[in-house]
């Protein structure tokens, strides 16, 4: 009995073997399967993909050949546009029928994926075309547009000048015997011009990275500005004194409007030419001009800065030619720094002095004042105060 036991415990273990091992087998094939499965499903979604990127490609290179027109390019498009729909109405067929092709998945799911990476190549390369074509096309705009630019600049430039000698023909009329007041309106103009080229000089200097304060400082050493931007007066002042230097030395004794119309001429050999070549000496300086200009030619009166600078300069050479023809004498001055401000003689660029204290001083003088018969044009000054702490 004792023999019979042993025997019938090894033929079980055998048979649970036999039966695991089964089992395993099965579970395996089970496995298998289902991946199978999963890779075809995987292959099918992935040729749905393709094909979709397919069309997507054909579609977009449809539009492209639409302009400029290309029968080739559209006929190539709709075919292939044509066969991916019949692939695509396959493919949908299979799957409802779920005749799904089991035949090598994981080589149709690496085709599929290769087709689409190919059709999402192919539209960007439309797309670089079309932005290409875009870009050429903004190209010639701006072309255009900077030639109509100049058109226009050039037709501004004619106006300005019809004016600016309109602006003078009211103010000399022919006929009209020349008065102290003409010489005051033109002052005020030619004050005007002098303001409107040093907002040139100064942005210039800005975008340059000049230091202002060091620069106006140089200029008017020891004085301290209200505030920042009050830099600009003494920029003004040293191309006023500059300007306004032998503004007096000559006289004329012959008929006077004459000399006056004579002297008022812009040719490149005339005395006004002269006069600007020696006033752009003193007042640009050679660093300056390299920094605002660059390699242009400092007698290219295309750019804004010489073309505001030569308007400048025609403003003065008109007045002192206007101031030797006039019968009465003219004389400038200028007020001492440290003066007290005197509103008879000056008028005060600024109000914050007189804020500040009852009886404030002229710092430097902005615009010299002149004297023409019983007129006087008061100076430009700037005043400070002896309580003022700087703000530069």
């Amino acid at each position: 009995m004792d023999s019979v036991t042993p025997r019938k415990s090894r033929l079980a273990r055998t048979f649970a073997k036999v039966l695991h091992t089964r089992a395993m087998n099965k579970e395996g094939c089970l496995i298998v399967e289902e991946e199978r499965d999963k890779a075809v499903r995987e292959s099918f979604v992935a040729k749905l993909f393709a094909g979709l990127s397919s069309i997507k490609a054909s579609y977009a290179q449809l539009q492209y050949a639409q302009s400029p027109y290309d029968a080739d390019e559209i006929q190539s498009a709709d075919q292939v546009i044509v066969a991916e729909l019949k692939k695509l109405s396959e493919l949908k067929q299979c799957y409802l029928k779920k005749e799904l092709d089991e035949s090598s998945p994981a080589t149709a799911l690496l085709v599929a994926e290769a087709q689409e990476h190919s059709s999402l190549l192919k539209m960007y390369e439309i797309t670089t075309k079309k932005l290409d074509s875009q870009l050429k096309l903004k190209e010639s705009e701006i072309v255009f547009l900077k030639e109509k630019l100049v058109e226009i600049n050039g037709e501004c430039k004619l106006l300005d000048k019809r004016l600016n000698s309109s602006r003078e023909q009211l103010l000399f009329p022919v006929g009209t015997e020349l008065r102290p007041s003409h010489f005051v309106a033109l002052l005020r103009q030619a004050v005007d011009s002098v303001r409107s080229f040093v907002r040139l000089l100064v942005h210039g200097m800005e975008s340059e990275g000049w230091d202002l304060d060091a620069a106006a400082a140089a200029i008017q050493p020891g004085v301290s500005f209200w505030e920042r931007n009050h830099v600009c007066f003494a920029f003004e002042s040293f191309v006023s004194r500059e300007l306004f230097d032998g503004f007096s030395d000559e006289s004329v004794s012959e008929n006077r409007r004459r000399v006056f119309l004579k002297s008022a001429d812009w040719k490149p050999e005339s005395k006004f030419a002269g006069f600007c070549r020696s006033k752009y000496l003193r007042v640009v300086h050679p660093k300056m001009e390299a920094s605002l200009l660059g390699n242009l030619d400092r007698w290219n009166s295309e750019t804004p800065f010489m073309a505001g600078f030569v308007e400048m300069a025609r403003r003065l050479w008109l007045l002192h030619c206007l101031g030797m023809a006039l019968d009465e004498e003219v004389a400038i001055f200028r007020v001492r720094d440290g003066s007290r401000f005197s509103e008879v003689y000056m008028e005060s660029v600024s109000d914050e002095a007189f804020e500040a204290s009852s009886e404030p001083l002229v710092a430097f003088t902005v615009v010299p004042g002149f004297r023409v018969a019983s007129i006087v044009v008061q100076s430009q000054v700037y005043l400070t105060s002896s309580h003022h702490q700087p703000l530069v």
